[in-house]
C-alpha cells in the first residue's frame, strides 16, 4: 500500500513541475540589426505588428484548443480522483474478506494504472498545448522578423537602384558636358586651323605678289641696265668713231700740210 501511494504522489509532483515549467516564459531571442532608415523600420514594424496580430489570433485559437484540452485533462483528473476514491472504497470493502481483498487489489491496481495513464495523457496534452502555443508564437515572431527583413531588404534594394540611376544620370550628364566641351574645343581648333590656313594662303599670295612685283622690278631694272649699257656702248662707239674720224682728218690734214711744206721747200741744188 505505501508503494502505491508513493507512485501516486510522483505523477502529482510531475504535474506540478510541468505547471511550474509552463509558467516560465522563454527568453526573447536576440533581434538582428538591419541597416535601414527609421521610416522603413517603422513601416516594417507596423506590418510586422499586423502580421504578429494575425498569428496571435491563430495562437489564441490554439490557446483555446489548449484550454479545451486542459479542461479535458481536468475532467480526466476528476475521473481519476473518482477512480481513486472508488479504489479506496474497494480496498476498505476488500478488508472484510481475503477473496474480496484480492479482487479489490486487482481492481485497485487496474484503476491505479488507468489513473496513471490518464495523468500521463493529461500531462502530455498540456505539454503538447504549451508546445503548440510556444511554437505558434515563435513561428509568428520568425515570420514577422523575416517579413520585416524582406521589406527592409527590398527597400534597400530599391534605394540602391535609385542611387544607381541617379549616379548613371549624373555620369551621363557629365559625359555629355565633357563631350560638348571636346566638340567645342575641336570646333575651335578646326576654325583656328582653317583661319590659320586662310591667313597662310593670303600671306603666301601676298608674298607671291610681292615676289612677282620684286621680280618684275628687278627685270625692269635689268632691262633698263641693259638698255643703258647698250646706249652707253652706242654712245661710246659713236664717240670712238668721231674720234677716229677726227684723228683721221687730223692725220690727213697733217699729211697735207707736210706735202704742202714739202712742195713749198726749194729743191737742193
Amino acid at each position: 500500500m505505501p508503494k502505491k501511494a508513493k507512485s501516486k504522489a510522483k505523477p502529482k509532483a510531475k504535474l506540478n513541475i510541468k505547471k511550474s515549467k509552463k509558467g516560465r516564459r522563454a527568453a526573447p531571442p536576440k533581434r538582428r540589426k538591419v541597416a535601414v532608415s527609421i521610416p522603413a523600420l517603422e513601416a516594417a514594424a507596423t506590418k510586422a505588428a499586423d502580421f504578429a496580430a494575425k498569428h496571435e489570433a491563430a495562437a489564441a485559437e490554439s490557446k483555446g484548443a489548449a484550454e479545451q484540452r486542459r479542461s479535458d485533462a481536468d475532467a480526466a483528473r476528476q475521473e481519476v480522483t473518482k477512480l481513486e476514491t472508488a479504489a479506496k472504497k474497494a480496498k476498505r470493502d476488500a478488508a472484510k474478506s481475503a477473496a474480496a481483498v484480492k479482487e479489490a487489489n486487482n481492481r485497485a491496481a487496474k484503476l491505479d494504472a488507468l489513473a496513471k495513464k490518464a495523468r500521463r495523457e493529461a500531462t502530455g496534452r498540456e505539454a503538447a498545448a504549451e508546445r503548440a502555443r510556444l511554437a505558434a508564437a515563435e513561428k509568428a515572431r520568425r515570420e514577422a522578423a523575416q517579413q520585416a527583413k524582406r521589406e527592409a531588404a527590398e527597400k534597400a534594394r530599391l534605394e540602391a537602384i535609385e542611387r544607381a540611376k541617379r549616379k548613371a544620370a549624373e555620369k551621363a550628364e557629365r559625359d555629355a558636358a565633357r563631350k560638348a566641351e571636346r566638340e567645342a574645343a575641336r570646333q575651335a581648333k578646326r576654325e583656328a586651323a582653317e583661319k590659320a590656313k586662310i591667313e597662310a594662303a593670303e600671306r603666301a599670295q601676298r608674298e607671291a605678289a610681292e615676289k612677282a612685283e620684286r621680280e618684275a622690278a628687278r627685270k625692269v631694272e635689268r632691262e633698263a641696265a641693259k638698255e643703258a649699257k647698250r646706249e652707253a656702248a652706242r654712245i661710246a662707239k659713236m664717240a670712238a668713231s668721231e674720234q677716229a674720224k677726227r684723228e683721221a682728218a687730223e692725220k690727213v690734214g697733217a699729211e697735207r700740210e707736210a706735202a704742202e711744206r714739202a712742195e713749198a721747200r726749194p729743191p737742193n741744188r
